[in-house]
């Protein structure tokens, strides 16, 4: 037993080194020998082989509209775009989650567009990897390998995490392969930030353990070994470590994971409200006694949250006994689970506190490409959407670089809500009134919290 000078002692060491434990986890004092320091090592020697290098080939495919005057002397034969290839060669980091099936998560910016994935394990074995499925607005992917004798961390509750937990980040940053940095939840819920693009789904753990180019898809555990993020982006001006990194939480990447695996896709859940944040001013306002949660504005009908019980006004405060601070955060809960799922969902009316379980509809979306719509919106994929606040339209999921709809200027993640102050709320919608319209159309677009306007004529 060690006594109790050398515990507050071997303690502070950890501290001052930026390293503690969980309340759960025995001070990490190894052998028999009272002189050695307090490590890490014998948690990070069971839980790194989990922990992969991922090396990916692939060609990124580029398309060039043919302005018109080109298409004028060389004739009708000229395509009307040019499509260029060029190779690539990418690296990054994965997470073994299940041994026995050899999945391995990581980022899908990772492995988006590759042709050839290449997953590196820490006994120096080089195995081919599918890709199972993916999603790009969470930037999630699974990934599948063919082997023996692999080893799995466990996947700890991410909504159990509290501010100024220390916590451990284990990748490939650079290609220096098993780079393990230390450092703290800085901050939980972190949204708004756009790291995955305009319309994503953000819910991120921000740590100040170092994170740099090749983590993406690395595993952030706690002290006791357990998974609680895939880390994802950092937050620098150079592009380099300034001690704010984002890792996406673990029970979303859970949920999403399952889904893949069971339909080889994501299929969000919709709720069916449009909101925005609760504020000290809304709050004031209103007369309630809380300054955080989600503001209901109203209620589409027919939808989940109309079958459910809730109402315009209400404010919603925890998803399934679980807290949310904003808007956002509860659109990215529900946006990350599936469709069919019943959720308890905690909300304020009038000042009283009620429970109301929903099941989740299923968030619908196909791509349509614009030339079918209008020609001045050629080069854009349209697909049914949200904006950041619940606001149902036309998301810009794709957009050819200098094609009418970039010269437009739309940009990818763009929500069309509106064609001359008419509320659009799908390609459907869309389709129909530009169908039947000649002239001057102006679109009301939603591009992060920002409203424009851009007219075709």
């Amino acid at each position: 037993m060690k006594s109790p000078a050398i515990r507050f002692l071997a303690m502070s060491l950890l501290i001052l080194s930026g390293i503690t434990l969980s309340s759960h986890a025995a001070l990490p004092f190894f052998g028999e020998d009272e002189k050695q320091v307090p490590s890490l090592a014998p948690m990070l020697e069971e839980i790194t082989p989990a922990v992969v290098s991922i090396s990916v080939k692939g060609t990124q495919v580029s398309r060039q509209q043919i302005p018109e005057m080109f298409k004028f002397f060389f004739g009708p034969n000229m395509p009307d775009e040019q499509r260029q290839e060029r190779p690539f060669r990418g690296l990054g980091s994965g997470v073994i989650i299940d041994a026995e099936k050899g999945y391995v998560v990581t980022n899908n910016h990772v492995v988006d567009n590759a042709d050839e994935i290449v997953v590196k394990l820490t006994d120096g074995r080089e195995l081919e990897a599918k890709k199972i499925g993916s999603d790009e607005r969470s930037d999630i992917a699974l990934l599948q390998v063919d082997a023996d004798n692999l080893t799995a961390v466990t996947v700890a509750d991410s909504d159990k995490l509290r501010v100024g937990d220390f916590v451990v980040a284990i990748g490939n940053p650079f290609g220096l392969n098993q780079t393990v940095t230390s450092g703290i939840v800085s901050a939980l819920g972190r949204t708004n930030l756009n790291i995955v693009g305009n319309g994503s789904y953000e819910d991120f753990i921000q740590t100040d353990a170092a994170i740099n180019r090749g983590n993406s898809g690395g595993a952030l555990v706690n002290l006791n070994g357990e998974l609680i993020g895939i880390n994802t982006a950092i937050y620098g001006p150079n592009g380099g470590n300034v001690g704010i990194g984002f890792a996406i939480p673990s029970t979303m990447m859970k949920n999403l994971v399952d889904q893949i695996v069971q339909y080889g896709e994501v299929r969000r859940g919709l709720l069916g409200i449009i909101g925005g944040n609760l504020d000290s001013d809304l709050a004031q306002a209103m007369n309630i006694g809380i300054n955080q949660g989600a503001f209901v504005r109203e209620v589409s009908p027919d939808s989940a949250a109309e079958k459910g019980g809730i109402q315009a006004g209400d404010i919603i405060t925890s998803v399934d006994g679980k807290d949310i601070r904003s808007f956002t955060e509860l659109r990215a809960k529900i946006g990350t689970l599936g469709a069919g799922t019943e959720v308890e969902l905690t909300l304020l009316r009038e000042g009283e506190t009620r429970k109301v379980k929903v099941v989740l509809d299923e968030f619908a979306a196909q791509d349509v490409a614009a030339r079918q719509l209008h020609p001045l919106l050629e080069g854009a994929t349209f697909a049914d959407g949200e904006t950041e606040q619940g606001l149902a339209g036309v998301e810009v999921s794709e957009l050819a670089p200098r094609s009418p709809a970039a010269q437009l200027g739309l940009k990818e993640g763009d929500v069309i809500v509106g064609l001359n102050r008419q509320r659009v709320e799908s390609v459907a919608a869309l389709r129909n009134y530009l169908k039947d319209h000649e002239g001057v159309v102006a679109l009301n677009v939603k591009r992060g919290r920002k409203s424009l306007y851009l007219v075709i004529r």
